[in-house]
């Protein structure tokens, strides 16, 4: 087993272990390794210290207590995707992008303005919203039509 220090495209540092320095390689080429932090695969080693042993015994030095950990950053769903995925995301994207432009903004009064156009009050348009899920579970037994607008990962991934 091999350690390298590891570091991603945007500064982030971590270190990983592998089988064999090939197998870093392999893995490295292919893309699969991460970085922990922000997600990149444009990872590369960074300079490290070799660990080398000592003859003269090491002075004693007392612990440090650890420095306060911040809150480990929630994990979230990831998938490598294939290019039909990549393709079915880009058109979940153009439609996200064309119901912003071209529908109205209603924030939190969604569920209102819905009601009011499906029962004939104000004159139908496009609109989109926010809606709790009681909410929009309601609208959709009166018989109103309504999808969820897609919500996509900043364009990085």
């Amino acid at each position: 087993m091999i350690r390298y220090a590891l570091s991603c495209d945007r500064g982030h540092g971590f270190e990983s272990w592998f089988k064999s320095a090939s197998a870093y390689d392999k893995q490295a080429a292919r893309g699969l390794i991460g970085c922990p932090v922000c997600g990149s695969t444009k990872v590369g080693k960074a300079i490290m210290a070799p660990g080398v042993a000592r003859s003269a015994p090491r002075e004693v030095v007392a612990p440090q207590p650890p420095a306060p950990a911040s809150a480990p950053e929630p994990r979230v769903p990831v998938a490598m995707l294939s290019a039909k995925e990549r393709e079915l995301r880009a058109k979940l994207k153009e439609l996200r992008d064309h119901v912003v432009k071209n529908a109205d903004y209603v924030g939190q009064k969604f569920p209102e303005e819905a009601r009011k156009m499906h029962y004939g009050e104000v004159e139908h348009r496009s609109i989109y919203g926010e809606a709790s899920s009681a909410d929009a579970a309601e609208l959709i037994e009166e018989g109103i039509e309504l999808h969820p607008l897609p919500i996509l990962p900043d364009e990085r991934n």
